[in-house]
């Protein structure tokens, strides 16, 4: 069953359902030589270290109006990172009204305000590379489970904001049920045709998109690829302009194949 605001119905004790939204993306980058690689892998523990991580999942706290309870993070040797924080919904008076509507959630402000507590975020790093063939692949993975009327699409607008991204998976699956007053079970609390709603209209034009979703299980999942390609934008430490035709056409074959066999989730041969 699905409740627009209007319908909203009055539940019997706690709500139970569990919301969990997963957001995977990926940096694709050319690294030709192996002091490339390393300094290509040591910028992007740079830039997403324990450290940062940790205030960009705070930032989704706030924005979905959670309390922290606990924080954990750990920088790994030799690369990436992961951040766990346990969180909760607050006292009604104190939490934002839930959102039923399908729409983009907000930027948070650059002072942003911690509190959280029912529930769990976390990220985990994963820089790698290619043995031979001169790709790198930074994914970072970031699963936000919520339960009562907390609701983590109102956080993926931010999310997309706070990496540079070639290709993003999306998930977001709501289980369980909760009752109302008279006792009837609930298995969604919200109205919800795609992920895509919630994603505005400047991101969705940058990007292909494709929809798998199983209405009657409340399972949805959007994966996206950009859309024009810049070589300059998959060069590490030079440009276009100082590289052989030949050399061009063959890095942008190798990084449009890892691009695509990455949204397509199979081997291109």
């Amino acid at each position: 069953m699905s409740l627009t605001k209007e319908q909203r119905i009055t539940l019997h004790g706690f709500n139970n359902l569990t919301k969990s939204l997963s957001f995977n993306m990926y940096d694709i980058c050319f690294t030709r030589t192996k002091e490339e690689r390393e300094a290509y892998i040591a910028y992007i523990d740079e830039q997403y270290n324990a450290d940062r991580l940790t205030g960009i999942l705070q930032a989704v706290t706030d924005i979905i109006g959670a309390h922290v309870l606990n924080i954990a993070k750990q920088d790994y040797d030799p690369q990436g990172a992961s951040v766990t924080i346990l969180v909760s919904e607050g006292p009604v008076e104190e939490a934002p009204k839930a959102s039923f509507d399908e729409s983009p959630g907000p930027l948070p402000a650059d002072a942003v305000v911690m509190h959280l507590d029912k529930s769990h975020i976390t990220v985990h790093t994963y820089p790698e590379y290619h043995p031979d063939e001169g790709i790198s692949t930074f994914r970072a993975d970031i699963d936000v489970s919520t339960c009562g009327e907390i609701s983590p699409l109102k956080a993926l607008n931010y999310l997309i904001h706070s990496f540079d991204t070639d290709i993003m998976t999306i998930d977001y699956r709501v289980r369980g049920f909760t009752r109302d007053i008279h006792g009837h079970k609930l298995f969604i609390d919200h109205d919800i045709s795609s992920i895509q709603n919630y994603i505005p209209e400047e991101i969705k034009d940058l990007y292909h998109m494709i929809d798998v979703n199983v209405y009657q299980e409340n399972i949805f999942h959007t994966k996206c690829r950009l859309r024009e390609f810049d070589l300059n934008n998959y060069l590490f430490g030079y440009t276009k302009d100082k590289l052989s035709a030949l050399d061009r056409r063959e890095i942008t074959e190798s990084v449009q194949m890892e691009m695509d066999e990455i949204f397509y989730g199979k081997n291109i041969y």
